[in-house]
């Protein structure tokens, strides 16, 4: 009895690491990002929020917080010893935050070594939650800390750049996990091939989700791993700056879409409403669910991160 109590309350103890990312510039990472780290913390959790958008961090602002003295660059430069040194505590007990690289040439493309350094630090950090809030584009290192985190979130607005984007993101995730299984090599003729396929609703020939057919049927055991592998591609989805019915339909139809064209299941736990009180509260540098504690969006963040807790 006492084995399974001790099991239990190591595996309430471990870390969950979420990753807020997304194929454009612009469409509110870095809102949902302090916004979902808030409401996290409100419910008691000790929550760290990590701007991985290297080179242009401005996470800092979202939660009413001034440029920080000490950033992942000095830490990457070794300024800065102790990556613990890199905590920052905000307004909001329970959340504290650790800054990307402020205008560091070179910083958002990290070598290979470093960024698992700072992966490696991040699990050692006392906390329950560890959010990050990643930068735009398809970058291997942007991919790369999405494929670290337990749970995947893309921010997307109902706009057709940003979902054209937002496919082209996953698209790039998908591949990414690929080429990391072993025993994948030998078919990367076929990779090359689906990797050029565009995306439409209608799927072809050389869609991923045809990709996994044609490697399950030429090698059963790498097509084994590669079905495990992909069922555990699960992203989330938000949709921000909703006006109509018609623009949450599109979290419907990108999940219908992932579906048949990738083969891979989305999860779309909620939109948040256009409100104007988003600007405000960045003009004011003060956390929107603080500063606005009557907004709508409280209520739509509220929606979304008790449905990201319980899935």
């Amino acid at each position: 009895m006492n084995f399974e109590t001790e099991t239990d309350a190591a595996i309430q103890n471990v870390k969950k690491i979420w990753a807020i990312g997304g194929g454009k510039g612009g469409v509110g990472k870095s809102l949902v990002s302090a916004n979902v780290a808030i409401c996290l913390a409100l419910m008691g959790n000790k929550v760290v929020a990590v701007d991985l958008d290297l080179g242009g961090a401005n996470l800092h602002t979202c939660l009413g917080l001034p440029i920080p003295t000490m950033t992942l660059s000095d830490y990457i430069s070794k300024k800065v010893t102790n990556f613990e040194d890199l905590l920052v505590s905000t307004p909001i007990h329970n959340l504290k935050i650790i800054s990307g690289a402020q205008d560091e040439l070179g910083m958002a493309n990290l070598k290979h070594m470093h960024k698992n350094q700072i992966i490696r630090k991040l699990h050692e950090l006392d906390a329950d939650y560890i959010l990050f809030d990643l930068g735009a584009g398809t970058a291997f290192n942007t991919i790369d800390f999405f494929i670290t985190a337990d749970k995947g979130i893309l921010v997307v607005l109902p706009e057709p750049t940003s979902i054209e984007n937002t496919y082209r993101f996953i698209k790039s995730v998908f591949y990414r996990r690929l080429k990391m299984i072993d025993g994948i090599a030998d078919l990367e003729p076929l990779i090359e091939e689906a990797m050029k396929s565009k995306i439409t609703a209608s799927g072809g020939s050389t869609s991923p989700s045809d990709l996994i057919k044609k490697i399950c049927e030429i090698n059963p055991d790498v097509g084994l791993k590669v079905k495990n592998e992909m069922g555990h591609f699960r992203p989330n989805l938000i949709i921000n700056q909703v006006r109509s019915q018609a623009d949450i339909d599109i979290g419907y139809s990108i999940q219908s879409i992932c579906r048949k064209y990738f083969g891979i299941e989305m999860t779309f736990p909620g939109y948040l409403d256009y409100d104007q009180s988003v600007w405000q509260s960045v003009r004011k540098r003060k956390p929107l669910l603080i500063e606005y504690p009557n907004s709508k969006l409280v209520n739509n963040f509220d929606r979304i991160v008790n449905r990201l807790v319980e899935s």
